[in-house]
C-alpha cells in the first residue's frame, strides 16, 4: 500500500490530505469521490509518522489482549452478566452495563469487543469463539449450549461454576506452597549472611597465628570465595536459563512435551500436577455431558483445558476411541492417567445407563485426593525441610565452633 499527499483548493484556500491507495490513479478516484475541492498536485511519500504510530498502538493494544485473561475478574463479570440475563435485561445493554461496571482493563476491553461483535450481527457464541485463547475454549462451548437452548443465564452461571471451581484449586494450591516457600528464602538468606559476614572473620583470625582452618569452615570459605568471584555469573547463567527455558516451553513443543512429561515423576509435584490436571478433566467432562454437549466435543474441550501436553495427548486417546465406535470406558483405560478404581465407575455408569451420576463420583473422588494432597502438603514437605535445616544447621556449627575451639589451642 502507497501513499499519496493530495494538494486541493476549496473556498480559495490550498489544503491538502494523505490517501492511501496501490497507485496514483486510484488516489485520484479516491479524491473525486470526496467532496473536498479542486485538486492541484498529487505526490508519492512515505508512511507518515502519524499512520506508524496510530499502527504500533493498534499492535500494542492487540498484543495486551492476546494473553490468558485472569479468572477472577472474568467470573465475577460472568456472573454480573447471568444476574442481568436473569433479570430479562436485553443483552446488548447487559454487556454495555459490565464494560462500565468492570475495572480490569483486559476484562473490560474483551467485553467491549463481544458487544460491538453482537451488536453487528453476530451471535453471541461467535461473539466469544473470536476470543477463546484468552477465555478458553470451555467458555464458547458452554455459551452456545445456552444460546441453543434458550437457557443463557442459567449457561452463564453455570459457566462462572466451573471456572471459579479450577480458580480456587489454583488459589489453594498457592496458599499451600507459601509457608515451604518462606522457610525455603529464609534458609538461603541466613546461609548467604553467614558466608558473607561471619566466616570470613575467623579466616584473618586464623591468619594471625598461622592456624589451618577446619574442614568444614575451609568449605564455607570456599563457598564464599566462589560466590565472591563468580556470583553474578552465577546469577547471570541462572536467569539466562530460566529465560531460555520458558522460551523453549512456550515455542517448541517437542522441549514442552519432554518437561511436561518428566515434571509428572518429580516427588509431590507431580502427584499434585497429576491430580490437578486429571480432576479439572473429569469435572469439566461432567459439566459439559452433563449439560447436553455430545461426548466427543466434551472430551475434546475438557481435553484443551488440560495444561500439561503430555497429559493432553494422551487425553485425546479417549476422544478417538469414541470416533472408532469403541465404548468410553476403553479411552479411560487406554489412556492410562486413571486408577483401575475410576475405570470400573466409568465402567458401572457406562453399561447402567447413569453416566453422569458415575462421573460426579468420580470428580468428588479425584476433588478430594487433590483437597487431601493440598491440605497436607506440609506434612509431606516437612521430612524434606527438616533434613535441609540440619544440614544447614549442621554445617554452620561445624563452620563457626570448630574454628573458636582450634583458636584457643593456638593462643595455649
Amino acid at each position: 500500500m502507497k501513499y499519496f499527499e493530495i494538494i486541493y483548493t476549496l473556498g480559495g484556500q490550498r489544503d491538502s490530505v494523505i490517501l492511501r491507495s496501490n497507485h496514483k490513479l486510484e488516489a485520484v478516484k479516491q479524491f473525486q469521490e470526496k467532496p473536498l475541492g479542486a485538486l492541484i498536485s498529487i505526490d508519492e511519500i512515505n508512511e507518515p509518522f502519524s499512520y506508524k504510530f496510530e499502527r504500533f498502538k493498534s499492535r500494542l493494544h492487540a498484543s495486551s489482549l492476546k494473553r490468558k485473561l485472569p479468572l477472577e475478574p472474568y467470573i465475577a463479570s460472568l456472573r454480573q452478566l447471568a444476574v442481568m440475563l436473569d433479570a430479562g435485561i436485553a443483552i446488548n445493554h447487559c454487556f454495555r452495563e459490565i464494560v462500565s461496571m468492570t475495572k480490569h482493563k483486559q476484562t473490560k476491553e474483551i467485553f467491549h469487543q463481544i458487544s460491538l461483535k453482537i451488536e453487528s450481527g453476530s451471535s453471541i457464541t461467535e461473539a466469544f469463539q473470536d476470543f477463546s485463547y484468552e477465555l478458553g475454549n470451555v467458555s464458547p462451548a458452554i455459551i452456545s449450549l445456552g444460546e441453543q437452548t434458550g437457557s443463557l443465564s442459567e449457561a452463564v452461571e453455570k459457566l462462572a461454576n466451573v471456572l471459579d471451581e479450577i480458580y480456587e484449586n489454583r488459589k489453594k494450591l498457592k496458599k499451600a506452597m507459601r509457608y515451604p516457600l518462606i522457610v525455603i528464602f529464609i534458609m538461603i538468606a541466613a546461609f548467604v549472611t553467614v558466608i558473607k559476614m561471619v566466616v570470613p572473620q575467623f579466616k584473618d583470625m586464623f591468619e594471625e597465628y598461622n592456624s589451618e582452618l577446619p574442614y568444614p569452615t575451609q568449605l564455607l570459605l570456599g563457598l564464599e570465595s566462589f560466590m565472591q568471584d563468580y556470583g553474578l555469573i552465577l546469577l547471570g547463567s541462572i536467569i539466562a536459563l530460566i529465560f531460555t527455558h520458558t522460551l523453549f516451553y512456550n515455542k517448541l513443543l517437542s522441549y514442552r512435551y519432554v518437561i511436561d512429561k518428566y515434571i509428572l515423576k518429580l516427588y509431590l509435584f507431580g502427584r499434585i500436577t497429576h491430580l490437578s490436571m486429571t480432576g479439572r478433566f473429569i469435572f469439566v467432562f461432567d459439566k459439559l455431558t452433563n449439560s447436553g454437549v455430545p461426548i466427543i466435543k466434551a472430551l475434546d474441550i475438557a481435553k484443551n483445558i488440560v495444561e500439561n501436553s503430555y497429559m493432553k495427548e494422551r487425553f485425546q486417546v479417549m476422544e478417538e476411541a469414541i470416533e472408532e465406535g469403541r465404548s468410553l470406558t476403553d479411552g479411560f483405560e487406554e489412556c492410562g492417567q486413571f486408577e483401575s478404581i475410576t475405570i470400573q465407575m466409568i465402567k458401572a455408569g457406562e453399561s447402567s445407563g447413569s453416566l453422569n451420576k458415575m462421573l460426579e463420583k468420580v470428580n468428588h473422588y479425584y476433588s478430594s485426593k487433590y483437597n487431601d494432597l493440598v491440605d497436607n502438603i506440609s506434612t509431606y514437605i516437612e521430612p524434606i525441610m527438616i533434613a535441609l535445616i540440619a544440614a544447614f544447621l549442621t554445617l554452620l556449627a561445624l563452620g563457626i565452633f570448630l574454628p573458636m575451639w582450634s583458636l584457643a589451642d593456638a593462643i595455649e
